[in-house]
């Protein structure tokens, strides 16, 4: 993985984000290690999904992306530039293509504020534009997102939750960015408004060349937006694949786990295949298990799983996954733990 590929937008490379806890004049500060080594591209023009259980580093891996979250340690290229160690004049220049759709339609948007105020406020702040040509900009954007411009006036409070994220999505696109974080952006919306939101993402990706990264726990909706599917659990990558592969034939016991927890709408489907559940809660990660952050709760966790870290590898052709007990000639660990295989990948 390296900056200088032109086919990525964006490059990650071992991105951490660490929280000191405690600490004081007679006890050892802890650390809360949200993202924990994080190396991963993001290709021009694709939709990245990145799912997870709740908690496990999701928005925090987004956030740092763009400097909202200061990472720890580790690099985060955009076209040749290292956005971690930018200083923050510089930092602020890159802000106009890089831009955010926040998981809350209300708590993020500024309840004192009109709508056109709000959209026009990321135009104002770049010199984008001035006067009149602020008010056509703005006019031109709540339309694009499917408002009306006689609604430019009116105040947060007075839309739906489905309105208000639309109107989130157009202060996003103000300043003409090339990626956006959407942090959960259906996940406080009714199922019927979900779809709508969907759709215009796809459409404006579509229109302006957009490439997003789609965090969210809702994997129907991961699988409907996402050309390939990042598998995070306890602040690392565990698993990587096309979209359409990671769910046809998942191969971390965790993504198995995520998959068969999505309901299917046969009936007799839905009632004749497993359901895997997980046991146990997710490890604490002020405090993480040694060897893979996942055996404590993996039903094919063997003694080596807990001495060593498993390094994210190609298993198949562009799917990787972080699991000592799968390697490429044998990337099945249903079938290697019938067998009584150990160790065979690293």
């Amino acid at each position: 993985m390296s900056e200088t590929n032109e086919k990525n937008i964006i490059s990650i490379q071992d991105l951490k984000v660490h929280y000191k806890v405690g600490g004081g004049l007679f006890t050892a500060a802890k650390y809360v290690k949200a993202v924990d080594g994080v190396t991963l591209d993001i290709e021009k023009g694709e939709t990245l999904g990145l799912v997870g259980e709740s908690g496990c580093g999701k928005s925090t891996l987004g956030k740092a992306i763009l400097r909202l979250t200061e990472p720890t340690d580790g690099k985060v290229f955009y076209k040749g530039k290292d956005l971690a160690h930018l200083p923050q004049s510089a930092m602020r220049e890159q802000r106009k293509h890089l831009q955010m759709i926040f998981q809350d339609p209300y708590a993020s948007l500024n309840p004192r504020m009109t709508v056109g105020n709000i959209i026009g406020e990321p135009i104002r702040t770049f010199g984008l534009a001035n006067g009149k040509s602020v008010e056509s900009k703005v006019q031109e954007l709540m339309e694009t997102v499917g408002l009306s411009r006689r609604f430019v006036k009116r105040y947060p409070h007075e839309f739906s939750g489905g309105q208000r994220q639309r109107i989130g999505i157009a202060r996003a696109l103000a300043v003409d960015p090339e990626f956006i974080v959407a942090d959960e952006p259906i996940s406080a919306l009714d199922v019927s408004i979900q779809a709508q939101i969907m759709n215009l993402m796809e459409r404006l990706q579509a229109e302006k060349n957009l490439t997003y990264l789609f965090i969210s726990h809702d994997l129907r909706a991961v699988r409907h937006l996402s050309d390939r599917v990042a598998v995070m659990y306890l602040g690392r990558i565990v698993e990587l694949a096309d979209g359409r592969e990671v769910y046809r034939d998942p191969l971390m016991p965790y993504t198995k786990a995520l998959i068969s927890a999505v309901p299917v709408p046969d009936p007799e489907i839905e009632a004749a295949r497993e359901r895997i559940i997980l046991t146990g809660d997710v490890p604490s990660p002020i405090n993480p298990p040694s060897g893979c952050p996942f055996h404590t709760r993996c039903r094919y966790a063997i003694q080596e799983c807990k001495e060593i870290v498993p390094k994210l590898v190609e298993i198949k052709p562009l799917h990787l996954a972080a699991c000592i007990r799968i390697s490429p000639q044998y990337p099945h660990i249903e079938e290697n733990s019938k067998q009584g295989l150990g160790v065979v990948g690293n």
